[in-house]
């Protein structure tokens, strides 16, 4: 039953919600050390563990047919108890950013573009772009619980701390606007993920227009940072973990192009280098941070040969 509701909310991707919290966080210019982190990356979990959960009660006729194996079809627990779940984390979750500083309206919007994709995916192609919006709220909520007047970190230059105080700055925080750049990297590549997974089920298919797609919204965050690092002064240590995510990338589009089972195994790789995307993203301001993104990666491939992550 423990392995059910693992299943149901593809555990093996969570730590991709830690990092994503945690880059937006020390981006905005906060401390690891502050204890509104922790409550951030919980609050994340919660609604990343009630999106997923959420996603199996939309899809449960679907799964009857196509999916026996996943646990609402499978018996191991109902439809309306898994929706009851889901609605629950999503409200706790909601709740704990928002006590921890996080924008309401930038919250509500992530609730909602959750919400969306996992009643609309099936019905509504377009629905992928509401899959890298859920990345993008997601690292854009974390941001905006940083105090609006304390000095922003990293490369945004002048602090905030005449900045007006209101109750909720919403998408003008200077913290927000600060790492919008990045959050939108992270959502482009989230898109080439969720183009190349829908086609996961094809047997034996050859690279498609959509395959040449993902693979260009895929490489989206080399451009961004490498453009970065050749702007900061000589540093190898980020270039170096440039050149990880481009050889994950790489080696994930081999896989893509062989197709059919082969495309599940580049998901998976490509999911758990979502973390090296937030390597990339921290790699200026903590290398220390940003390379322990990096070995976070090997664990979460060992963890989705135990929990599948799609």
């Amino acid at each position: 039953m423990f392995r059910a509701w693992l299943q149901l909310a593809r555990i093996s991707n969570l730590p991709t919600i830690w990092t994503n919290v945690a880059a937006a966080w020390m981006l905005a210019g906060g401390a690891w050390q502050d204890p509104r982190l922790v409550m951030l990356i919980i609050a994340g979990s919660l609604l990343y563990t009630g999106g997923m959960i959420l996603n199996d009660v939309a899809d449960a006729e679907f799964d009857r047919k196509h999916r026996r194996e996943r646990p609402i079809p499978a018996g191991h627990t109902t439809r309306r108890t898994a929706g009851i779940v889901a609605v629950v984390l999503l409200l706790l979750g909601s709740t704990l950013a928002v006590l921890q500083g996080a924008s309401p309206s930038i919250t509500a919007f992530l609730v909602a573009a959750i919400v969306f994709y996992d009643l609309y995916h099936k019905q509504w192609s377009g629905s992928v772009i509401i899959m890298g919006a859920c990345r993008v709220l997601l690292v854009l909520m974390a941001a905006s619980a940083f105090p609006v007047d304390q000095h922003i970190g990293g490369s945004l230059g002048a602090g905030s701390a005449e900045a007006p105080r209101t109750l909720d700055l919403g998408f003008k925080s200077p913290a927000v606007i600060h790492v919008l750049p990045v959050a939108l990297a992270l959502g482009a590549y989230i898109i080439g993920i969720t183009l190349a997974a829908r086609r996961e089920h094809q047997k034996g298919a050859k690279p498609s227009l959509m395959i040449f797609g993902a693979l260009v919204l895929l490489y989206t965050p080399a451009v961004l940072f490498a453009r970065r690092f050749y702007l900061m002064p000589m540093n190898p240590w980020p270039l170096v973990v440039l050149a990880i995510f481009a050889l994950i990338v790489a080696l994930a589009t081999q896989l893509l192009r062989k197709g059919g089972p082969a495309i599940g195994k580049a998901v998976g790789l490509l999911l758990a280098g979502i973390v090296v995307v937030d390597a990339l993203a921290v790699a200026a301001i903590s290398i220390n941070l940003a390379l322990m993104f990096v070995c976070l990666m090997p664990v979460l491939l060992v963890w989705q040969r135990w929990i599948a992550a799609t």
